[in-house]
């Protein structure tokens, strides 16, 4: 990297130097007839004497492509980072590349879109948005726009999400089959996916019997939240209520928040209490106690992602396309026999 205060070569530095016309020397760089072997060569030495680089976001936006793909993210959603990992690699196979916009405490998701746009994104990829479905379809009206993590019916816009319902059946499945009767769902709040892990949760707990013992705590998708959840069954065994003997939480940040809290009081998992994630991102497997949990795949689904937004650019795709992936229930060392069981 250059660290002096010179100025960056310019094409008119590059002609000066070989002694052709600024003319020439946009022939060829843009590999257009016009110019000779010999010409050709002597811009391309004196270009890499002087360190010139052509600026190919200009020359694209110059015919009105940028070939840049927009993708709006949390800060601090784990799993929103394996979804990016995922995405650069196939938008650079595709010929696009990427710019990130974030949100965070005081920058919210419209601010975020709106400065990919600015920067003439052609498309916009939404990881996790829980923006109200009228903004997303308007968004959809603007650009090529697609949802993950988030189903959005009637809104002009692409989703790839994971099958929600069935990852919490082969959580609670796996629950029930230990003997566990005493089930809570800590819920998202408006998180994506939380509408149907939470309808999900509600029907296996009805249909293994166990409707006396449903109970869903308010929370969101954080650690806070979690730790929040934590607090409040813990308020209440020391009150005479006895703990439940596993919880669903409604994402892995909200799990890894639970299990703080159950740690610190003394409450030792599996042994006291389960805990079950959702998502499996890269946090979940370097804790002490790998995190069982409802494994979403994230390079998939970026990879869909990647590929609604291209073909859409490219193909004039019209109609908005979904893509539902197959979770899997990855089993670690947070969950086991209730106890006594």
């Amino acid at each position: 990297m250059e660290t002096s205060g010179r100025q960056r070569p310019t094409m008119a530095d590059v002609a000066e130097k070989a002694g052709v016309s600024r003319a020439l020397v946009s022939i060829v760089f843009r590999d257009q007839p016009g110019a000779s072997p010999q010409t050709r060569d002597r811009v391309l030495r004196v270009a890499d004497e002087i360190g010139y680089r052509p600026d190919s976001a200009a020359r694209l936006l110059a015919r009105g492509r940028s070939r840049t793909l927009g993708v709006m993210f949390t800060v601090r959603q784990p799993f929103h980072a394996d979804l990016v990992e995922g995405i650069y690699p196939e938008a650079e196979r595709l010929g696009y590349d990427v710019l990130l916009s974030a949100t965070a405490q005081g920058r919210g998701e419209d601010k975020a879109v709106e400065a990919l746009l600015g920067h003439r994104c052609e498309a916009v990829i939404l990881l996790g948005t829980d923006a109200q479905p009228v903004d997303i379809d308007a968004l959809g009206h603007r650009t090529v726009a697609v949802s993950v993590g988030r189903r959005v019916p009637h809104a002009r816009v692409d989703s790839v999400h994971t099958a929600e319902g069935k990852g919490v059946r082969q959580a609670m499945e796996h629950l029930v089959e230990l003997g566990h009767r005493g089930i809570v769902h800590i819920d998202g709040g408006r998180g994506p996916g939380s509408v149907e892990r939470r309808r999900a949760y509600r029907a296996a707990m009805r249909r293994h019997g166990l409707e006396r013992e449903l109970r869903v705590i308010p929370g969101e998708h954080t650690e806070q939240s979690g730790i929040d959840a934590g607090r409040s069954l813990l308020a209440e065994r020391d009150h005479g209520r006895p703990l439940p003997t596993a919880v669903l939480a409604g994402n892995d940040r909200c799990a890894m928040g639970l299990l703080m809290t159950l740690a610190q009081a003394g409450v030792e998992v599996p042994r006291d209490l389960s805990v079950v994630g959702y998502d499996d991102s890269h946090l979940s497997h370097l804790m002490p106690i790998g995190l069982t949990t409802v494994r979403q795949d994230a390079v998939l689904m970026a990879e869909c992602a990647v590929r609604f937004a291209v073909e859409r650019l490219e193909n004039a795709v019209s109609e908005p396309r979904e893509a539902v992936l197959a979770p899997k229930l990855t089993v670690r060392g947070t969950s086991g026999p209730p106890p006594g069981g």
